[in-house]
């Protein structure tokens, strides 16, 4: 199926050991939940990124459109 997942070099096997671990370690009412934390994070990083790549853009199409 799967034989390597990036720089670590993990098989499918390893990948669920690993699953196994977090599912024991933080239990199956509380992976929902941490998913979802996870998840709100990377939206508020992305969010963060892409309001400073926006300026140079805002600029860009202000100057295009004044060229038309």
């Amino acid at each position: 199926m799967f034989s390597n997942f990036g720089i670590f070099n993990l098989g499918t096997t390893e990948l669920l050991i690993i699953l196994v671990i977090i599912l024991l370690l933080f239990g199956g009412k509380k992976l929902p939940e941490l998913s979802r934390s996870i998840g709100e994070s990377l939206k508020e990083i992305r969010k963060g990124v892409g309001e400073e790549d926006e300026k140079p853009k805002a600029k860009k199409k202000s100057q295009d459109k004044s060229r038309s």
